[in-house]
């Protein structure tokens, strides 16, 4: 009952068995947006006992290089009653993270603050992004976002090299559960002319008893307004295309249109969880823009605007997805 009113914190515990994994997400954008970074800590416990590991994985979203910085399990600590996470000597929450990794691939130290950060609303009904979805027991991978959209304070030093992300916009979401998807699209960008406005988008093919079906949720947050488009809210895929260069995508409810267009760009390799191991491959970008436009069906534009600096994973099966 706290995990899922709660997504933000961590849903194991100190006899959790595998297949699970849990990981946090912080986007990191100077104000320059120059500097593009993702920061993942996480665990991944397998099905064997000697097969878990804790992790911080680092992205540098301009070059594209990621490490992966692993560590013993009985190094991850995390609070039962709060979002305080500790993987080593580095400490993650809402409103701030901590970096102490000593590694001769990529040594990084510093600190960073978060300031008004925009939780995914959690309510009984719909507690957070997953909605009534976070109720049932047995999905393959949940998902939670702490904050939509906030601005940073402080600098991290990452080889050697002092970055200040002070007036900077970040972005910090998770997941949990034993793999992730067999196929999906992810977006999120809160880079917009109009600050505050963010978008964070997924769709993906969920495996459901013992079929499947494609699920989908997308949040546009503007002026203050979280609009909602998702599988449980009754929205509909209007039309879904990926090619080399771009992901288009429309959908719909029963008052609004939400049109996104995703061009694709050069990223690095992440690692991702399947039930054995936590080195699946994943491409993503932190240089991609989407451009989006909110409608009225019945007429008339409520926004329209251009996301830049904006994350980017395409990956699985896509045939598969595409067919739904």
């Amino acid at each position: 009952m706290r995990g899922i009113l709660h997504p933000e914190r961590y849903h194991g515990s100190p006899r959790k068995r595998g297949p699970f994994f849990e990981g946090w997400y912080y986007k990191l954008v100077d104000a320059s947006e120059r500097q593009r970074w993702a920061v993942i800590p996480g665990i991944f416990l397998g099905e064997r006992d000697a097969s878990g590991e804790a992790f911080v994985q680092v992205l540098d979203g301009s070059t594209g290089r990621a490490t992966y910085h692993a560590y013993r399990t009985d190094e991850f600590r995390a609070a039962r009653d709060a979002f305080d996470v500790r993987v080593g000597a580095s400490r993650f929450g809402a409103e701030a993270l901590a970096l102490r990794i000593d590694s001769p691939e990529r040594p990084i130290d510093g600190e960073l603050r978060f300031r008004g950060p925009v939780p995914w609303p959690v309510r009984w009904r719909s507690p957070g992004i997953m909605g009534p979805y976070a109720w049932v027991p047995f999905m393959e991978c949940y998902h939670g976002v702490p904050s939509l959209d906030h601005s940073i304070e402080g600098s991290l030093r990452i080889a050697g090299e002092r970055i200040d992300f002070s007036g900077g916009r970040g972005y910090l979401e998770k997941d949990w559960g034993q793999a992730f998807p067999a196929a999906y699209v992810w977006m999120q960008t809160n880079h917009f002319e109009t600050r505050g406005t963010s978008l964070s988008a997924s769709v993906a093919i969920i495996p459901w008893l013992r079929s499947s079906f494609r699920g989908f949720i997308v949040g546009l947050l503007h002026e203050g307004v979280l609009h909602r488009f998702a599988t449980y809210t009754g929205a509909q895929t209007e039309a879904l295309a990926i090619d080399d260069e771009h992901v288009t995508w429309s959908v719909h409810d029963r008052r609004l249109r939400l049109e996104m267009v995703a061009a694709r760009a050069a990223g690095g390799l992440l690692a991702s969880p399947v039930r054995t191991e936590m080195h699946k491959r994943v491409d993503e970008t932190l240089s991609a823009e989407v451009s989006i436009r909110l409608s009225r069906r019945d007429g008339g534009v409520l926004f329209e605007g251009r996301g830049r600096c904006a994350g980017l994973e395409v990956h699985g099966d896509l045939e598969r997805l595409l067919r739904g």
